[in-house]
């Protein structure tokens, strides 16, 4: 009986360490961001912000009548912010209506939408940005600004890769970041 204990323990001890390969779990690959540094965008346009020196602002590809439509595409990663600018001529509210559907659109693969909101008197530049959570939304961030009165920008931030912002979420950050800055440096000019 003894022996049979001990064949037995020793056996269990054998089996037990064997050391079965296990499968690792998906891992993403690490993202250095680089420092924040700025340049001006000031043109004949009837606004000027500062974008990231790691971006390069180009003509918007479907801007059709829209001479002041531009892109700033971060090329390192996939991302480029599109921007809108429309006149204001008493359809403010029709402007900002559509920006707001252009967010809730997301509504169906949104697991939340955060807003904050930009009030400021001294430059006269108002507006919304939305962080738009949720694994496979298109659009993470998205926002307007406007004077109330001429101006009318909107914004929104999408990438070039099939939609995966939980392992994209350091970049969203990192970017909405540049957009938040790109709104504390926005200036109107007259046309």
């Amino acid at each position: 009986m003894r022996y049979l204990v001990i064949m037995f323990v020793l056996s269990l001890a054998m089996y037990g360490c064997n050391d079965a390969p296990l499968p690792k779990p998906r891992g993403y690959i690490r993202i250095d961001l680089p420092e924040k540094k700025y340049q001006t965008y000031d043109t004949t346009f009837p606004y000027a912000f500062e974008y990231p020196v790691y971006s390069r602002i180009v003509p918007a590809r479907h801007a059709g009548e829209n001479s002041y439509w531009v892109d700033i595409e971060i090329p390192r990663y996939k991302a480029t912010i599109y921007l809108s600018y429309k006149p204001v001529k008493g359809n403010l509210r029709t402007l900002t209506e559509d920006s707001r559907t252009f967010v809730m659109k997301h509504i169906p693969r949104a697991t939340s939408i955060d807003q904050s909101t930009i009030v400021d008197p001294a430059r006269k530049v108002f507006g919304t940005v939305w962080y738009i959570k949720g694994q496979e939304t298109a659009s993470p961030c998205q926002f307007f600004l406007t004077d109330s009165t001429h101006h009318f920008l909107r914004g929104a931030l999408y990438f070039n890769v099939k939609p995966n912002n939980d392992s994209l979420e350091p970049v969203i950050r990192f970017l909405a970041a540049d957009i938040e800055h790109l709104a504390a440096t926005l200036r109107w000019k007259a046309k």
